[in-house]
């Protein structure tokens, strides 16, 4: 268990960085993920991913803050992921999105990438 707790927050800082650098290669594909009640959706989706990609470099390079705010991303973009899962089946999510069974997954699965953040300790990047 120690060594997964080592390991997940680069596990993690990989799949913000590859995440968040889709914000800015498809916007359109993650602005139909935000909730219908959410404003500004394409500022979002930008400043989303800057957010995504700085938490990734700040928890490879074991900065303090890199943890508690992948955290409070995590929690921030949860609202996403769940609009995603009530969408699934109604052919308003594209490709894969559009399952139930996988956005349903996504759903609780938020829960480990949350912890994976708790994990992330400050001090040399090794």
């Amino acid at each position: 268990m120690a060594d997964l707790r080592a390991k997940a927050p680069m596990l993690l800082a990989g799949l913000l960085g590859g995440v968040g650098a889709l914000h800015f290669v498809a916007p359109k594909v993650m602005i139909e993920t935000i909730p219908s009640w959410v404003p500004a959706k394409r500022t979002v989706i930008y400043a989303s991913g800057v957010v995504e990609v700085a938490c990734a470099v700040g928890l490879l390079r074991r900065e303090p803050w890199a943890g508690p705010v992948s955290a409070a991303t995590l929690l921030a973009i949860w609202p996403a992921n769940i609009q995603m899962a009530l969408d699934a089946g109604t052919g308003r999510n594209p490709g894969p999105a559009d399952s139930k069974l996988l956005t349903w997954v996504r759903v609780p699965m938020q829960l480990a990438l949350i912890w994976a953040a708790v994990q992330a300790k400050p001090g040399k990047a090794g």
